[in-house]
């Protein structure tokens, strides 16, 4: 039972951070229909820009944790809008209309070159901000212990993702991108700046990558590289719930987890196996995702 519990806890956790990561990949996609793999070092940017503004906040003799975490998010928010607006409005408008192929691969650039810029910016030694982390301490569960912290991750996890819907489903803008999302044509035709809600989609989207980022940093060291692992996990769980759909993304996460959690607890050796495994089975039952829906033909 013990094991169980275990698997959970660990499941949920890492589920809700998975979210966090796969979010603003998923709400790109789903506007846009760009798989952007520049999210990894959005998200790599992210976490940088917060470490950096931690350990100067700490270094200054800063002991507050809200303060902190105002600092996080502060931080995250404003690098991931300005980058996102940078690589919207500098690039990706330039190549509106071309094929997903060729957006994915010009994506793939952009990643390659801000992997280098951020060497160039943050070297190559690894940056620590485990303050956060450590203040909000530990709690037992019978012989189990849990992190505040990642409890915290898990309720940003679940504010961001009942906010993306709220602003899908239930305000003007949101009913927007989702005539944009049916028939792009029409909505231009009807007067919608579409590429206006293009920028906007995109710098939320790159916005969402930055704060998962910000908000990991406390929990690992922020080392080069971090956004090209994290985009395979991320691009993992869009798809097995489907690419485009915010709550397909919730429910992949869910299941990644808990199957990595499983994984880690029972066969440790096949933890990064089970994740594509997952994955690889969903798409031979529902090619388009548990929540995806194949794309009607235009004649």
């Amino acid at each position: 039972m013990l094991t169980v519990w275990a698997i959970l806890i660990d499941g949920f956790i890492y589920a809700s951070w998975l979210f966090l990561v796969a979010a603003g990949l998923t709400v790109i996609y789903g506007v846009m229909r760009i798989l952007n793999m520049a999210h990894g070092s959005l998200y790599a940017l992210g976490a940088y820009a917060a470490a950096s503004a931690l350990g100067w906040y700490y270094a200054q003799g800063g002991d507050q944790l809200w303060i902190a975490f105002a600092i996080i998010a502060v931080s995250a928010i404003l690098i991931g809008a300005i980058s996102g607006l940078i690589i919207e409005r500098g690039l990706l408008r330039l190549m509106y209309g071309r094929d997903e192929i060729l957006m994915l691969i010009i994506t793939f650039a952009v990643l390659l070159i801000l992997e280098d810029v951020m060497k160039l910016v943050w070297g190559t030694t690894p940056y620590f901000a485990w303050q956060p982390y450590a203040a909000m301490g530990r709690f037992n569960i019978d012989v189990l212990t849990v992190s505040q912290y990642d409890l915290l991750v898990m309720a940003l996890s679940v504010v961001i993702g009942l906010g993306l819907w709220f602003w899908l489903e239930r305000t003007n803008m949101g009913k927007i991108l989702r005539s944009i999302i049916h028939d792009r044509e029409v909505s231009e035709a009807m007067g919608v700046n579409v590429r206006r809600m293009f920028t906007i989609t995109f710098m939320i989207g790159a916005t969402l990558g930055a704060i998962a980022g910000g908000v990991t940093a406390p929990i690992i060291s922020v080392v080069p590289g971090i956004g090209v692992e994290v985009i395979v996990l991320a691009f993992a769980v869009v798809v097995t719930g489907g690419l485009g759909s915010i709550t397909g993304a919730a429910v992949g996460a869910v299941i990644v987890g808990l199957a990595r959690a499983t994984s880690i607890h029972t066969m440790p050796e096949l933890e990064l196996f089970i994740i594509y495994a997952v994955m690889a089975t969903v798409l031979v039952f529902r090619p388009h995702g548990l929540f995806g829906l194949a794309a009607a033909r235009k004649i």
